[in-house]
């Protein structure tokens, strides 16, 4: 098991240039829904953890300029993306090309959710390439199916949590 320290330090190689966004992502909220922002920062582990943040972010939608930061730490192509969120590959090409596009409250919670399981795969995992690897392993412990494939529905997103929650803590199946 990976101590405090060094899932922090992991941690902050996956996260870089979030800060930023997250921050102006938690500012533009607290002025929407009126809640009381005094983090002056806050990071990109702070912003998966706080639920009620989430929330008002997926009400707002997910800009593309934030979700491109998601996609370019997950290990997920360009068509597995468009897989996920149920479109096609043209209309995130032509998402990336609209200045200022935000996803809808419905595609916004799927950027989410998917970056809740890669930020916490990449901790399990030594590497993104591992953790991509396992995601493509066949798994018994999850119905002989890839994790990849549990991925298009929350249920299936929950299953991968578990197993990957499993993994951390040194239960194999």
């Amino acid at each position: 098991m990976k101590s405090n320290v060094l899932i922090m330090n992991s941690l902050k190689k996956y996260n870089t240039g979030f800060d930023a966004e997250v921050t102006a992502i938690v500012k533009e909220v607290a002025a929407v829904y009126k809640i009381n922002s005094t983090t002056k920062k806050i990071s990109y582990n702070d912003f998966l953890s706080n639920k009620m943040l989430i929330v008002h972010s997926i009400r707002k939608g997910i800009s593309f300029s934030f979700f491109n930061k998601i996609k370019n730490n997950s290990p997920f192509t360009d068509i597995e993306w468009a897989d996920f969120l149920n479109i096609s590959t043209k209309s995130l090409q032509r998402y990336k090309n609209e200045k200022r596009f935000v996803f809808k409250p419905i595609h916004s919670e799927k950027i989410i959710e998917l970056a809740e399981v890669t930020n916490f795969g990449n901790s399990v995992f030594d590497t993104t390439k591992d953790f991509y690897s396992w995601l493509n392993t066949t798994s018994i412990a999850l119905g002989s199916m890839k994790p990849l494939e549990l991925l298009k529905n929350s249920y299936g997103k929950e299953m991968v949590m578990e197993e990957l929650n499993r993994i951390d803590q040194g239960v194999f199946v």
